[in-house]
């Protein structure tokens, strides 16, 4: 890719959005160095390199450590603990804000077809999981969408399956090695399993359950969001152009994400977990912030965590998710009508 003209064509389009006006500087004259927890998924990192790639990080001098993490358990532990700032994950984004810990202040993207849930030849519907062992990571996306699946089938994923609760990559291990008949995982986790259990099959995704929402996106240390708004405003400044342009530029993002960042995987791969999301540009981002959808979305999966005992009085979204920063950032960034 000549990555001159692909940055000259995302300047129009954020020109043609009225994005301009956001303000987003030339040079920035303050740095801030920023630990930002990752997991490398697609729909949830997707926005952190291609930011990377358009320099709108630097722009808005913003020096970004990226950490990866396995789990987003394991990214709000470290969020928690001090050792990140912000971070971007899925279904878990729902979890700990919940609990207290952690203000979400942007959202990247729906889950679509991102959790999976694989079985062996034994299992052949959903409701031939009733008694089963079933590896997956507790509160996290592929929780959430194993409960909507068995409850599509009257059965309760508390009393009716065993839940073997480990790391996702030590759950697909298990699963792919015949130590449990099912796993919930999500993409690209997948991948291995295509590559070393020939018998597998998909059980269901999440495109089965359009109802039960998982939306990723960002959360900051508590500390962090209350001291730090400036920052997180210059954060989603640079966050917009890269979302427009993922928006935008479907195939060029793939192309540059499975060159740079996902270069183990196949384009297929790639490709696949790009459709798995659901990408909205900033202005419908604006319309989803204002009219109480995306605090919809997020209490959705907070009260998945309440139905399998996993929190008790939680925070809902008007609590833990702060719009406002967003709002004032990107409110003008619908395209105008002429």
């Amino acid at each position: 890719m000549n990555r001159r003209k692909l940055l000259q064509q995302t300047g129009a389009g954020i020109a043609a959005l009225g994005l301009g006006s956001l303000g987003i500087p030339a040079i920035a004259q303050n740095r801030t160095k920023i630990k930002v927890g990752y997991l490398h998924v697609l729909s949830v990192d997707a926005h952190l390199w291609i930011g990377e790639y358009l320099g709108t990080w630097n722009k808005e001098g913003l020096d970004i450590e990226p950490l990866e993490f396995v789990t987003g358990i394991q990214l709000f532990q470290a969020l928690v603990g001090g050792s990140l700032d912000v971070l971007t994950t899925g279904g878990v984004l729902s979890n700990f804000p919940a609990r207290g810990q952690g203000k979400v202040f942007l959202l990247n993207d729906i889950e679509w077809k991102v959790g999976q849930v694989w079985a062996g030849p034994e299992i052949k519907t959903i409701a031939d999981l009733k008694g089963k062992k079933i590896a997956t990571t507790r509160g996290t996306t592929a929780h959430d969408l194993l409960y909507h699946g068995l409850s599509s089938v009257g059965l309760d994923v508390n009393k009716d399956v065993e839940i073997v609760n480990q790391r996702m990559s030590d759950a697909v291990t298990s699963f792919i090695a015949g130590a449990v008949p099912a796993v919930a995982t999500w993409v690209p986790f997948d991948v291995q399993i295509k590559a070393k259990k020939a018998d597998a099959k998909m059980l269901y995704d999440g495109s089965s359950f359009p109802d039960a929402a998982i939306v990723d996106g960002w959360a900051a240390r508590n500390d962090f969001h209350e001291k730090n708004k400036d920052v997180l405003a210059r954060f989603i400044r640079a966050w917009i152009p890269a979302n427009e342009f993922i928006v935008g530029k479907p195939k060029e993002t793939v192309q540059y994400l499975h060159q740079k960042k996902y270069s183990d995987l196949s384009m297929a791969d790639v490709e696949e977990m790009y459709q798995a999301a659901k990408f909205y540009s900033t202005a419908e981002w604006v319309k989803h912030y204002s009219d109480g959808t995306a605090a919809k979305w997020l209490n959705k999966v907070t009260e998945f965590n309440v139905a399998v005992g996993a929190i008790q009085q939680p925070m809902m979204a008007d609590k833990y998710f702060d719009p406002s920063l967003f709002l004032q950032v990107a409110g003008n960034a619908a395209p105008r009508k002429s």
